[in-house]
């Protein structure tokens, strides 16, 4: 371990052992009221933080908030939290996605600082005099920084409100996939087992056709006879 990750580990240790009760319920409460869909607040980290800051910021908070150290019933929670903030932004595609979101809130807030400029004159002149410094300044600001946050969470809630309807369509559709799917399945089956009882029965349909054919003939047998008695009687008769 070199010097300065060491002198990082004393003050680490020193900024811990003067933490109180109270200071770290505070943490656990600011952690679970954070905007959810957004790692760095969790992390209290701005959004062009490296990969070793958000690394540090959260050994750091995770200690703070560690349920064997604080009291506080959600401190678990909280814990939990502050991890899934960090796979996040330790993860290429999560920490990609959340960033594109960012550039997409500064284009929209610049487009709309340049539209309030042209009604100001003299910081339009002063924004054209800088060649860009008075904008990157300006950007810097808190209250730039605190617009930012706001457009990001506005953005953020967009896409997962999308997400989520989109989802849920994707949803609706494999439901009535299933549906048709089972309605098919049950056809099938019903008609299998007709074709299987209707097999099942064909010796006995058979073999009641023999039956009919044989007293079929001997009816008729019969009755061809007793239609020649007749006629013979009624000869004699007419005799």
């Amino acid at each position: 371990m070199g010097s300065s990750e060491a002198d990082d580990d004393q003050l680490l240790k020193s900024f811990l052992a003067e933490v109180s009760e109270a200071e770290r319920d505070n943490e656990v409460l600011r952690i679970l009221g954070c905007f959810k869909l957004n790692p760095f607040e969790h992390l209290k980290l701005s959004f062009d933080s490296s990969v070793d800051e958000v690394k540090k910021q959260y050994r750091k908070l995770s200690l703070l908030v560690h349920p064997d150290k604080c009291k506080h019933p959600q401190a678990q929670e909280a814990f939990g939290a502050l991890a899934k903030a960090q796979q996040l932004l330790l993860d290429p595609q999560e920490r990609g996605y959340i960033l594109d979101q960012v550039t997409s809130a500064k284009e929209e807030l610049r487009a709309k600082r340049k539209k309030e400029l042209r009604k100001d004159s003299a910081s339009k002149i002063k924004s054209q005099v800088d060649e860009g410094k008075y904008e990157e300044q300006f950007e810097r600001s808190d209250e730039f920084q605190k617009q930012l946050i706001i457009k990001v969470r506005e953005i953020l809630t967009d896409k997962e409100w999308r997400r989520r309807k989109m989802q849920m369509r994707i949803s609706e559709e494999e439901g009535r996939l299933k549906k048709d799917e089972e309605e098919t399945k049950e056809m099938w089956k019903r008609k299998r087992e007709h074709e299987e009882k209707w097999e099942e029965t064909r010796d006995q349909r058979v073999s009641s056709w023999r039956d009919f054919m044989k007293t079929g003939k001997k009816e008729s047998s019969n009755l061809q006879g007793s239609r020649l008695k007749t006629r013979t009687n009624l000869m004699f008769r007419g005799q």
